[in-house]
């Protein structure tokens, strides 16, 4: 049967282009193959169509691949750009869009496409302007309409149509643009909202959304709520004062945050009469302007053209989302409870795993919950909403329920409330996707008036899924294992659900979710329901795990929800978690995918279990885990071997509090300030300093060595811990001589994957991938910049060399030493390698290994899905070349 050819819009020109780019990314991975042919298209930032080449899907970041890593200039402070920062005219932006694709006209996109998926935010995605230039070409697309669109983005109007439909709001005030530019008029609007909306309050941007903008003001301050305002209108004054005052490294980070779209004013900004794009230009123009000025204006083209206040409301923050079923009625999934370390929900807590928790449905009395749902279902209907919407809100200390914020096109990330929530009724991201274009066909007929454009897809849609649920045939099992009880677990659980999801949308594979606890003596397996599967973090599944009940009023939703669910989810997928011994592994599943990360995972435990089963499983062997999860043993195996690598030594905890003098001076005996202090067996960049300074080692083995989980808060600040940042306790730390350029021209760290096959004469033969350069703001690369999309930066291929031919000669150099280290570790399946490049004259080049990954990190962000992309693996055809090696290893 012809495939459904859906168009994936996602990028776009707003803020939030990066959670667009990760969320399309996610639904591109998760159409059920069987049914559904995506067509990425990518918006950029000037609002260009491009049919990409679909490799670009894979990086982790639109700086990454756009602009061109060729179009780059050379940044004297190392920043990272967008493609609006190189201002280089309306031709370049045309030549851009062609090196990544193929740039469309509108008129083009009816062609290539049955239907659109929308996962565009804000500007030019949520406020009208798509949906009505679809509606134009008579293309069927996903979400609510023109009018519901454009209200669901600005948050002012919301304000004022939830007052007058009668939901409950808190005071509010809206301060326009122009009003604000009238300086003498500030005084006056302070007074009105210290009148009318009180303290504490709420400032946020009216047309942003992922929390971008937002402040609250806990006290009566002047200066809080101008600076609170400009970072809603994205303006900036600075001070001469200030600006001399910092040092050249202060300079730089101080224009890197301001340049940042989410955290930022962004660029390009105007000062005075002068447009400023690219922040080394920024540096320049603020040394000159400020050196004669005593302040500079800084204000975004980007901006915003009102600002909402609105009281803060002390209670508990959810997200509800709310579904038509396929008679077009208004179902609220259960609401999520939103707890944080902070009062602000930002970016970093909303997309980093592990950082805040979503308690589904939300803790309060069963009548509670359902006055939400109510409440929500009433808001969907008033604003004529359609398919789906994401609304936020409140309950008050007093019980009352006070919603904003409603969404017309919700984050599409693997754990956002949008797949969250849908797993509480049994739907996995495939197939609630399925269902969420079948239900917009069904809208889009009722908006089209019957024009005949979407019917003919609804219809061939529903033949394909009766077709695919008759004729689906037997596929193989696999269970992926994934969660742990190390300081990795958070990312395992990231990597173990983005196995499951690519596999789940395959016609292959039937992937079953287990999670793993328990300790090193004992592991303890559980089958888990879809809706655990989903839950926000490794902590969050194993104390569901332990505390298993279906809540009443999600079995009350279930239960109205059953129409759909029947017809799209599988039988069990809301049964109970289920204890099984490595025997049941044996007994219902063909074959293993480990989603694990450090111990247990890499270190051989878990492959000895399955070796005595005989069954199939990806990764390295036993005895090649059991030596690459130890950072120190790895370097001294390949420095045996001829290798390089950074001296390193071992700090036993023994040692330290037995005499801590003589500990620091070994270490000094070998290297000096500063070196890199880490775990010697947990990665994902757990507890990896730069010490710099003696109060800082001893900081660092104070919080390594502690008995308790509890952290020391002086050795945490003198470290800058991250609030619930993972710092593992251990009886030894590695050491590591800090790797330099030592006189290289070129200096870079990189990351390498690879990936194993048989020969016909059954050996095991390498095919090595294109490394990536790791770019990092910090001293070492963060958790962030690895894993939480749109942060840090990889570009791949690396650049080694500015001419083609020198690049690849060194890259080929660079690939031999790989290779040579994961012969020499006998590492088997897949793998990463994280190493350093000296590259001096001549392409004359050094490798310098930092460490290897027999089971890296498979978020959806990770670099190793950029390098398969370069060599023609998608990622589901990455993981299953992954897991037919693993077949043929043991006969199968």
């Amino acid at each position: 049967m012809e495939k459904i050819k859906v168009g994936l819009f996602f990028g776009g020109q707003s803020r939030e282009r990066e959670v667009s780019f990760a969320g399309g990314r996610t639904v591109y991975d998760n159409l059920d193959k069987a049914i559904f042919e995506p067509v990425p298209i990518f918006v950029d930032s000037f609002g260009q169509f491009i049919l990409p080449d679909w490799q670009y899907i894979y990086k982790g970041s639109i700086r990454d691949f756009y602009p061109p890593v060729a179009a780059i200039p050379f940044s004297k402070g190392g920043f990272q750009v967008y493609a609006e920062n190189l201002n280089d005219g309306e031709a370049k932006k045309e030549e851009l869009a062609a090196s990544i694709g193929k740039l469309l006209q509108p008129n083009e996109l009816k062609g290539l496409m049955d239907f659109a998926f929308l996962c565009l935010h804000g500007a030019s995605g949520e406020d009208g302007r798509i949906q009505g230039l679809l509606e134009y070409l008579q293309i069927p697309y996903s979400g609510s309409g023109i009018l519901p669109s454009a209200i669901g983005m600005n948050k002012a109007a919301q304000k004022n149509l939830l007052k007058n439909s009668g939901f409950n709001t808190p005071g509010f005030f809206e301060i326009t643009k122009q009003s604000w530019n009238w300086k003498n008029n500030r005084a006056d609007l302070y007074l009105q909202i210290k009148t009318s909306v009180g303290f504490p309050c709420v400032v946020k941007a009216s047309n942003q959304g992922s929390s971008i903008g937002i402040s609250v003001l806990t006290e009566d301050s002047f200066s809080a709520f101008e600076k609170a305002i400009e970072k809603c209108f994205f303006t900036r004054t600075l001070q001469q004062s200030d600006w001399n005052a910092l040092s050249e490294t202060g300079k730089l980070e101080l224009v890197r945050t301001l340049s940042d779209i989410r955290e930022g004013i962004g660029l390009p900004v105007k000062a005075g009469n002068e447009v400023i794009s690219h922040p080394d230009d920024l540096v320049s123009f603020l040394n000159q302007d400020l050196g004669r000025a005593e302040s500079v204006f800084l204000e975004s083209l980007d901006g915003e053209s009102s600002v909402l206040i609105e009281g803060f409301i002390e209670g508990k923050e959810f997200s509800c989302i709310v579904v038509e079923d396929e008679n077009g009625k208004a179902l609220a999934l259960p609401p999520t409870e939103i707890r944080k370390g902070k009062e602000v929900f930002d970016y970093r807590s909303k997309y980093l795993p592990g950082l805040s928790r979503k308690i589904t449905p939300i803790e309060l009395p069963t009548e509670t919950i359902q006055a939400i749902r109510k409440e929500t279902e009433r808001l969907f209907r008033q604003f004529r909403f359609d398919v789906y919407a994401r609304i936020d809100g409140f309950v008050g200390k007093d019980g009352q329920i006070f919603l904003n914020d409603p969404n017309t096109t919700s984050g599409m990330m693997p754990s956002s409330f949008f797949f969250h929530q849908a797993a509480e009724i049994g739907l996995n991201p495939s197939q609630f996707l399925t269902y969420i274009i079948r239900t917009s066909l069904a809208a889009r007929i009722r908006d089209f008036k019957g024009n005949g454009v979407a019917e003919p897809v609804l219809s061939k849609l529903d033949q394909a899924i009766e077709h695919h649920k008759t004729q689906a045939k037997q596929k193989i099992r696999v269970a992926v294992i994934l969660g742990g009880y190390s300081s990795e677990r958070h990312i395992s659980v990231e990597s173990g659900r983005n196995i499951f999801e690519k596999l789940s949308s395959s016609d292959k594979y039937a992937p079953e979710p287990i999670f793993l606890t328990g300790s090193s003596e004992h592991h303890q397996l559980y089958k888990v329901p879809i809706n655990l599967l989903l839950k926000d973090n490794a902590d969050d599944i194993k104390e569901k795990i332990e505390n298993f009940k279906v809540h009443e009023v999600i079995r009350e939703i279930i239960n109205d929800c059953s129409s759909i669910t029947h017809k799209y989810a599988s039988p069990d997928a809301l049964a109970a978690p289920e204890l099984l011994s490595f025997a049941d592994l044996k007994s219902r599943y063909d074959e293993v995918f480990i989603g694990l990360h450090g111990r247990p995972g890499e270190d051989g435990a878990l492959q000895k279990q399955l070796d005595g089963l005989g069954m199939p499983y990806n990764g390295s062997g036993v005895q090649s885990s059991s030596i690459t999860i130890n950072k120190y043993e790895t370097n001294e195996i390949l420095a045996q071997n001829g290798m390089n690598v950074a001296k390193h030594l071992l700090v036993q905890k023994a040692d330290w509090l037995a005499n801590k003098q003589k500990a620091i001076h070994s270490i000094f005996a070998q290297v000096d300030y500063p070196f890199i202090a880490k775990p010697v067996d947990d990665g994902c960049s757990s507890a990896v300093r730069k010490v710099k300074t003696q109060a800082e080692l001893e900081a660092f083995a104070t919080l390594i060595f502690r008995e308790s989980e509890e952290m020391d808060l002086e050795a945490a600040r003198v470290l800058n811990i991250k609030p619930k940042e993972e710092f593992p306790n251990k009886t030894v730390f590695l050491v590591e001589e800090l790797i330099s350029p030592k006189g290289a021209k070129h200096f870079l760290e990189i990351t390498g994957g690879m990936l194993t096959h048989y020969n016909a004469h059954g050996e095991v033969e390498y095919e090595l991938f294109e490394a990536s350069e790791a770019l990092s703001e910090g001293e070492v690369l963060s958790l962030e910049e690895k894993f939480l999309a749109g942060q840090g930066q990889n570009i791949t291929p690396a650049r080694y060399q500015p001419d083609p031919k020198d690049r690849q000669v060194v890259s080929d150099f660079v690939k031999s030493e790989l290779e040579r280290a994961a012969k020499a570790l006998n590492v088997q399946g897949y793998c990463r390698i994280d190493a350093f490049v000296r590259i001096f004259e001549n392409n004359k080049a050094e490798v310098i290994f930092v460490e290897v990954n027999s089971l890296p990190g498979m978020t959806p962000a990770t670099c190793i899905f950029h390098q398969a992309a370069i060599n023609g693996y998608k990622p589901y055809q990455f993981i299953d070349r992954i897991l037919e090696f693993g077949k043929r290893r043991v006969g199968k």
